[in-house]
């Protein structure tokens, strides 16, 4: 019958086998087993692998043992023997995890190495006898070879059962199919063809419902504005479907726009959110009651926040100006309810992240400090009210960020201060609550961010070590969360770079590549989601330029190639885009000097060149932000060692200095102070650098470039060792 599965002899359909950095990917195939329907004329057959089931469940996946056993855990090892199939996930970290080669060993040891499956996530099988290749092997020694009749890996090769979901191979939905094509013991086309039927007959149901939904919308939306004009004794019912109207188009913002991105239909997502808007523009925001406007104006917010993670800034503009109308108006009705004003804040802040991604920084600062400011009295009333206050903390780290590049600092560093006392007070309140706790790391990051703008790098790297055990504890607590691990990529970036910055290179290199791989997992899992695209070109442009200055030309090339292509179709899709622009150039600044070393120096001048054409307008709209001073001051000292003419060299170099003086940032950043004595150093003005040079000897600053530069110019220079050593992730 339907709802019978056939009996197995096992308790588990599958273990799953992986590396914890791995985690992303296992949740991804935890959720694609069990959630897997086989089709109907396949349930109850009967093939080399048993009698086909209905569905795929229980899988097995849980590891919380292994951390504190020697041994394979005895939970672990009768799960494996309860375990109908073994499926492993393969990538170069868990080609070199002791436990998922001891979980292999044990299940091949149990007699049923036919029952094995590999799903490649990560690096290339069988490459471990190839120069140079080793570190990218993804099969576990277990995987490799044979066992003998003792149970002892032999020197015999394997040809484990492999499905790929590498670019470029099977990708995650065939791949998926083979391996449950393997356990079931039929054939991937038999699958393959029924699957593609079933996606059809889902595509045809869900679109046929997009449309009659929005057919049906339009009919009450007319229906309702035809009754709004009717007499009074008919307002009731014209409400009445006015409501069913929204709730319709709430179902079409919510529900039905998640299956249909779990799909990639973009197209229909576009159109049923182009008619929401069509149909809330046709109504006037005083002719309900507040309820419906409340979730009128929640459901223009959704489209703003799609359309803005769609790369769409303009349109989510025009969604979120849209809902903060109606949130004014709520608020503006009820001064002494907390919920209004904490709406009205948060769509004041969402217009407020439009403007700087446009790059609108007093637009963005207006905005913001209207959000905060509509808190104060809303707090004044719910003093102990979590949510406001974490608006406002919220709105403290936005506003301090701002106003630190436009050259404000002790304002910035007082609203930083209230930001970290009201983060601590709400993971106090409520110790469990990852986005509290989340929000006190980024506290202690932007008080990181701060003390390193002011030259202080014990303090910054401190502030930053707190930040990165704080999103590594809770990465450890939600490994399903991506938004978690997103925000400990961040982190592990920034103290990388930090590191390096007190000649802890080594260090450096090793965190900003751990970002770079936590930001690959989060670009295959959401290839659409433009800022995860965006922060792993950054991360891997900042590791191009560590392992350019630690002599791994090859390795540095690759990292920048791959943020270059990120970027350059990020700018292509939205040249608007303020951050996109300066990531862009400060990449091609680093393709600039790899194309130096390599002594490609017309190729070096052109990529300066495509880079000032960015940063010229950009500082000069914003002359004070520091992102776009050190990418302008670095292409100018660029160019001018590549410049054969000394006098047009000798320009650029002034040109660099007056950049620099020009602006009101805190002159204290050892990266500034850094360039600017490489230019003065050109400008044979050594001794208008010597207390430069001391400032920088008292801070610890021993970036590899800086050194490399005194000593080509025979500059004593030692400082105390490094201020603090990297801290180890597994």
């Amino acid at each position: 019958m339907e709802g019978l599965q056939p009996v197995s002899e096992f308790r588990y359909r599958a273990f799953i086998s992986y590396s914890h950095r791995d985690s992303a990917w296992a949740d991804w195939l935890h959720k694609a087993l069990e959630t897997y329907r086989v089709p109907s004329r396949l349930v109850g057959q009967h093939t080399d692998a048993g009698t086909i089931p209905r569905r795929l469940i229980p899988v097995f996946r849980d590891r919380e043992e292994l951390s504190s056993s020697p041994e394979l855990g005895s939970k672990i090892n009768e799960a494996l023997r309860q375990s109908e199939n073994l499926v492993v996930i393969c990538s170069p970290a868990s080609a070199t995890s002791r436990w998922v080669d001891e979980e292999v060993l044990a299940y091949k040891r149990m007699g049923r190495g036919e029952h094995i499956f590999c799903l490649i996530v990560d690096g290339e099988p069988n490459v471990t006898d190839m120069p140079g290749r080793v570190a990218a092997e993804c099969f576990c020694p277990a995987l490799r070879f044979h066992l003998d009749a003792d149970g002892q890996p032999t020197s015999e090769r394997t040809e484990p059962i492999a499905a790929d979901v590498r670019e470029g191979k099977d990708g995650k939905s065939n791949a998926r199919l083979k391996l449950i094509a393997g356990m079931l013991g039929v054939g991937f086309d038999t699958l393959k063809q029924r699957e593609q039927r079933r996606q059809l007959q889902r595509m045809t149901a869900i679109t046929a419902l997009a449309v009659a939904v929005m057919a049906v919308t339009a009919v009450l939306a007319v229906s309702a504005m035809i009754s709004r004009h009717a007499a009074v004794i008919a307002q009731q019912a014209a409400e009445r479907r006015q409501k069913q109207a929204e709730d319709l188009v709430g179902f079409m913002l919510g529900d039905l726009n998640d299956k249909l991105a779990q799909m990639n239909r973009l197209d229909i997502i576009q159109a049923v959110d182009d008619k929401a808007m069509t149909y809330f523009e046709s109504l006037s925001a005083s002719d309900v009651n507040d309820t419906a406007l409340a979730q009128r104006a929640k459901a223009l917010e959704k489209i703003g926040i799609v359309r803005s993670e769609q790369g769409q800034p303009a349109n989510a503009l025009t969604a979120f100006e849209a809902s903060n109308r109606i949130f004014r108006q709520l608020a503006a009705a009820a001064p002494a309810d907390p919920e209004s004003q904490l709406a009205y804040s948060r769509s004041l802040a969402w217009i407020g992240m439009i403007h700087y991604g446009q790059g609108d920084f007093s637009a963005a600062t207006r905005d913001w400090r209207s959000a905060r400011q509509t808190l104060q009295p809303a707090l004044q009333q719910s003093p102990g009210n979590l949510s406001l206050q974490a608006q406002l903390a919220y709105m403290d780290g936005n506003l301090d960020h701002m106003l630190s590049a436009q050259g404000h600092p002790d304002e910035a560093l007082a609203l930083a201060r209230e930001r970290l006392e009201l983060q601590r007070k709400l993971a106090k309140a409520k110790p469990t609550d990852a986005t509290y706790a989340g929000g006190l790391g980024d506290a202690h990051n932007e008080l990181g961010r701060l003390a390193l703008l002011r030259g202080d790098l014990a303090g910054a790297i401190a502030e930053y070590h707190a930040d990165d055990t704080i999103e590594t504890a809770a990465s450890a607590q939600h490994p399903q969360d991506n938004n978690q691990r997103d925000d400990m990529a961040r982190v592990r970036a920034i103290l990388g770079r930090t590191l390096a910055l007190t000649g802890d290179t080594e260090a450096g290199v090793r965190a900003l590549q751990q970002a770079v791989d936590i930001g690959v997992q989060l670009v295959a899992f959401e290839p659409h989601d433009t800022g995860y695209q965006d922060r792993l070109a950054l991360y891997s442009l900042q590791l191009a330029r560590l392992q350019r200055l630690t002599g791994n030309t090859s390795a540095a090339a690759a990292s920048n190639a791959k943020a270059i292509t990120l970027l350059d179709a990020l700018v292509r899709n939205d040249p608007g885009n303020h951050d996109w622009q300066g990531d862009y150039a400060e990449a091609l600044n680093e393709r600039a000097a790899q194309q130096r070393l390599a002594n490609r120096s017309d190729a070096a001048r052109a990529s300066i060149q495509q880079a000032l054409d960015i940063l010229t307008p950009m500082l000069a709209k914003h002359p004070d932000e520091r992102a776009a001073l050190l990418s302008t001051m670095n292409a100018q000292l660029l160019l001018a060692s590549l410049t054969a003419d000394p006098q047009a060299a000798r320009r650029l170099r002034e040109q660099a200095v007056d950049t620099l003086q020009a602006t009101k940032v805190d002159r204290g950043d050892p990266r500034l102070l850094a360039l600017q004595v490489e230019a003065l150093l050109a400008l044979d003005r050594k001794s208008d650098t010597q207390p430069l040079i001391k400032q920088l000897r008292d801070e610890g600053y021993r970036d590899p470039a800086f050194v490399a530069l005194l000593q080509r110019e025979h500059i004593s220079y030692s400082v105390k060792p490094a201020i603090t050593q990297g801290a180890q992730h597994d």
